[in-house]
């Protein structure tokens, strides 16, 4: 828990004061004097100016925002000597560049993030599918399991190299959400020769991102050997004399050939809403022995599905994931613009009714995902906050009259017109801003409720 809050407030403060500073710098750039820069609102609970500066830097008790106040005779009186520093008197392409670089900040912080994670370098596994789900679009492509992904490409694009499942993963995952094929160059499980499969990703109703969405593709994980590995106590596993370490043969009549189809044959062994007993073969300590074995029915949205209590399939097959620099930061450029056009068609299409709204994520969603990363490591912490900070970026540039894109939005007629927007229609804007978003952040709170206590 204290982890979770921990990982939360770090990453809020950092995107929060990235997103204020690119405001803060362009704005000093522009000769506009910049009378506070906040992180977090409410009573402040630290604050500083440093000696010659004009700026008051503070750190607010609520971590869920923050702001850059610019002299502006919009909202106080200014003198006449000091009118040209004011914000609402510069040039069109200044204001929209100091409204704009907040965002832009955002986006070069992601930029870096995922560099950064490109040069370090991390462990991955490598791209062994496993068995497919029975039914999926992989197993009526004609995969079967322990085939080596090295090539794939979404629709008609060219071929690229797969250095690792987390690739792969991505790839589907912008398959699935985007309507477009994917395209595998894979070497068969013997090793024996290349063919290349194609998914048809028409056939999956993807308008929830959610976890059943790689179960309808088939792809859940890399491949593993069928081990058994903690056994939990008083758990089905235990009960039926399974042991960390037994490596599984057979369950009933189905010869078991990797950690994932072991997986699925467990959650199948229900019938009714009852768990069904079945012999398993297992190999322990060189010897082969037969089990019978009961699952624990566990009941799951939609459905009721078996579980042993054990961990089950060996550790995949690693590979050390790293780029050179040049490499490595163009890599995060590319990432940084995939994430960000994948944010866009999300968004575009829960507007149209395509995509569920049960997609947006609140602060609690967050937290936990923060807290996650964190416990797996500072890469997948920092490949946490590229994300956010991705999703930060662009929605700020969405054309909502509260946030950074509303504004561009009205600077952006300024320059058509000539004319700046009147009051009366900017007071009307904003209202609409406040509602659409203060509906946004309810359905993301249901959201998050119902994810996490549901």
């Amino acid at each position: 828990m204290l982890l979770t809050i921990a990982a939360f407030i770090v990453a809020l403060g950092l995107l929060i004061a990235v997103h204020e500073y690119g405001h803060y710098r362009v704005a000093v750039a522009c000769g506009v004097k910049v009378l506070r820069f906040s992180v977090g609102f409410g009573k402040p609970l630290l604050r500083w100016q440093p000696q010659g500066s004009s700026t008051e830097f503070v750190i607010g008790a609520f971590p869920l925002g923050g702001y850059v106040r610019m002299l502006d005779e919009r909202e106080a009186p200014v003198a006449a000597e000091e009118r040209h520093l004011a914000f609402n008197t510069q040039p069109l392409r200044s204001r929209a560049a100091i409204v704009a670089a907040g965002p832009i900040a955002n986006l070069l912080l992601a930029v870096l993030l995922y560099s950064v994670v490109n040069w370090n370098g991390v462990e991955e596994p490598r791209a062994i599918l496993a068995s497919p789900v029975a039914g999926s679009v992989a197993q009526s492509a004609g995969l079967r399991g322990g085939e080596l992904v090295e090539r794939a490409a979404l629709g008609a694009e060219d071929l690229e190299p797969v250095r690792s499942f987390e690739d792969l993963r991505w790839l589907l995952t912008r398959g699935a959400l985007e309507g477009l094929n994917v395209r595998l160059d894979v070497q068969s499980a013997q090793g024996t020769g290349h063919r290349e499969v194609v998914l048809d990703m028409s056939r999956i109703d993807s308008r929830e991102a959610d976890a059943q969405l790689f179960r309808k593709v088939g792809i859940l994980g890399p491949w593993t050997r069928p081990v058994l590995g903690e056994v939990m106590a008083q758990s089905a596993a235990e009960r039926s004399g399974l042991r960390s370490g037994d490596l599984v043969l057979k369950v009933g009549q189905t010869d078991v050939v990797d950690g994932q189809q072991l997986r699925e044959l467990i959650r199948q062994s229900v019938r009714g809403n009852e768990p069904v007993a079945q012999p398993w073969r297992v190999e322990r300590g060189g010897q082969v022995i037969t089990l019978d074995v009961l699952p624990d029915a566990v009941i799951e949205p939609g459905n009721t599905v078996g579980r042993i209590g054990a961990y089950v399939g060996a550790a995949p097959e690693f590979v050390t994931v790293d780029y050179g620099l040049v490499d490595g930061l163009w890599g995060g450029v590319v990432k940084t613009w995939d994430v960000s056009l994948l944010t866009l068609r999300m968004m575009g299409r829960m507007v149209i009714g395509e995509a569920s709204l049960k997609n947006l994520s609140g602060p609690l969603t967050i937290a936990d995902y923060a807290g996650r990363s964190a416990s797996m490591g500072l890469t997948q912490y920092l490949i946490f906050l590229a994300l956010i900070s991705v999703s930060l970026g662009v929605l700020n540039l969405l054309p909502l009259p509260v946030l950074d894109g509303g504004h561009l939005m009205y600077y952006l007629w300024e320059g058509v017109t000539g004319r700046g927007v009147s009051d009366a229609w900017m007071e009307r804007l904003q209202r609409g801003g406040v509602a659409v978003l203060l509906v946004m952040m309810s359905i993301a709170l249901f959201n998050d409720i119902t994810r996490l206590f549901g």
